[in-house]
């Protein structure tokens, strides 16, 4: 178990190289953050000799601590209340990438994960990474069948060290919410541990081709999006083998454009496929930036890398789907009731008063095109309103705002006119007619009806065995309470026992002496 000290230390080496940079100038102006912590990153600036003014590269601080802190600032993009608008606009800029391992620990840890040498599995193997991050890199390579493969190996040792710097960062989550105020309410312990969730899902390699092959099953009927396919018999947990797409980066416009590609279809095709994962499947792409997407020559969009996946279960998809479509319809009194209905908001405020707050974020940008105004904005402006309203932190849909900002700006770069808002409006209406009309509803409550029925059975079953029907022999009579002399009493050590075994002793010998007993 990892000591306090260790913790300190540390926060302090990590702490030292944020200041360096300026990343802790917000929370050190920021009046609601606890007096205690603006003075420890008061502290860590003066130690370090710099000054308040100047640019403030929290990007470049998070890429000089290491690969736990690259994943962690990424998802501090998605928190501007948590971290300041400032810091997550920066954030968003953080890339994802780290010198390649050498080759030579690269095939070690194929052939020690599969126990056997690297060319019984694949003829070709590119030894120059096609792409290196903070978890794992990927080589190009041939399998023994001939068939084209992204092989994706985890780096060596990044499993503990992970494992290292998510204790310390829950750590210090737990001490920051113990101040109490701001930071109870933004709830930083349930961040770390939905951070802590992801990165343990994209360290086992087994989890990852799975959650591509669920989403694979999910979006087959989706035209023109598709999930590349996993080679399980090269696959466990350190490394994943996966269908080679020849396609073209999606961040890459010019040979987009070369190729003849229609952008307006490209950004519609994307949006509404992730709408498609996130409301009607409630399993979704969650790291969907512009170098997990590519294009085809057919216009198919495919994507790949899915260590990050993110779940809703199906009435909070009920209530996404009916929050996107108010704001799109302008019916911020819906909304607003959505919002106590999902207990999102605590129910001592006024309802009126949160839809007057809503229209104030939501109306200046209906019908206006992305480059104007934006869903990033919206949330931004909703994040706003949160402390006014009391209301939590939901890390359950943290992942879902992280994706709806990059989904946003990939389909704006594609397209700079499109309408988020009147794209999204035509599917999220046909949904909530087929799962929340007259005719969904009724059929859900027959379904559950009907479940409920079927469970009544067993019920009756457990209820027999807890309650046993009467036998033949009859009900003993109620029994005296007859006082041990092991039951301790108050003032009763062990004299009292020793008292009461001579007493009863005697008795006994009188009733012997008396011819009572023989």
């Amino acid at each position: 178990m990892t000591t306090s000290a260790v913790h300190l230390i540390r926060l302090a080496r990590w702490g030292v190289t944020l200041a360096r940079r300026r990343a802790l100038v917000g929370i050190e102006n920021d009046p609601n953050a606890p007096v205690a912590l603006r003075q420890l990153v008061r502290l860590a600036r003066l130690a370090t000799l710099t000054g308040k003014n100047g640019p403030r590269d929290y990007a470049g601080a998070f890429r000089a601590i290491g690969p736990a802190a690259i994943k962690l600032g990424q998802s501090l993009a998605t928190r501007p209340d948590l971290v300041g608008e400032e810091a997550a606009n920066n954030l968003l800029s953080l890339q994802d990438s780290l010198p390649p391992v050498p080759f030579a620990q690269i095939k070690a840890a194929i052939e020690s994960s599969f126990g056997q040498p690297i060319e019984k599995l694949f003829s070709e193997i590119d030894p120059e990474p096609v792409g290196a991050a903070s978890i794992a890199q990927v080589h190009k390579a041939v399998t023994t069948e001939g068939r084209k493969v992204a092989v994706k190996v985890l780096r060596p040792g990044i499993r503990e060290k992970f494992a290292r710097d998510i204790t310390t960062y829950e750590w210090a989550a737990a001490h920051v919410e113990a101040m109490g105020g701001e930071f109870s309410r933004l709830r930083p312990r349930l961040t770390i541990a939905n951070f802590k969730r992801w990165t343990n899902s994209e360290l086992d390699l087994r989890r990852e081709a799975a959650s591509a092959s669920e989403l694979a099953e999910q979006m087959a009927g989706v035209s023109g999006y598709r999930i590349p396919g996993i080679d399980w018999d090269r696959t466990n947990g350190r490394v994943m083998t996966i269908e080679w797409i020849d396609g073209i980066k999606i961040s890459r416009v010019d040979e987009l454009r070369t190729r003849g590609h229609d952008f307006a279809a490209l950004s519609e095709r994307l949006v509404i496929s992730f709408l498609t994962q996130a409301i009607s499947a409630g399993f979704f792409h969650a790291d969907m930036h512009q170098g997990n997407l590519f294009v085809e020559d057919d216009g198919t969009i495919v994507a790949i890398d899915f260590g990050i996946m993110g779940r809703i279960d199906r009435r909070a998809r009920q209530w996404l789907a009916e929050i996107l479509y108010g704001l799109t319809t302008g019916n911020y009194q819906r909304v607003a009731e959505i919002h106590f209905e999902a207990q999102y908001v605590p129910s001592y405020h006024s309802v009126g008063e949160f839809a007057t707050a809503l229209r104030a974020v939501g109306e200046p940008m209906r019908g206006k095109p992305v480059k104007e105004l934006s869903v990033g904005q919206m949330l931004d402006g909703l994040f706003a309103i949160t402390r006014d309203f009391d209301m939590q932190t939901q890390p359950h849909l943290l992942l879902l705002q992280k994706t709806m900002v990059m989904v946003e700006g990939i389909a704006t770069q594609l397209n700079p006119d499109i309408n988020m808002w009147d794209t999204a409006a035509p599917y999220v209406r046909s949904w909530i007619r087929d799962e929340l009309g007259p005719e969904a509803a009724l059929a859900d409550r027959l379904k559950t009806d009907t479940e409920t029925l079927l469970r009544l059975p067993g019920l009756i079953r457990r209820l027999e065995e807890k309650y046993p029907p009467k036998g033949g022999a009859p009900e003993a009579p109620p029994l005296p309470h007859i006082p041990l002399i092991t039951d301790r009493r108050e003032g009763r050590g062990w004299l009292g026992y020793v008292l009461s075994g001579l007493a009863g002793a005697g008795a006994l010998w009188g009733a012997m002496a008396l011819g009572w007993i023989g």
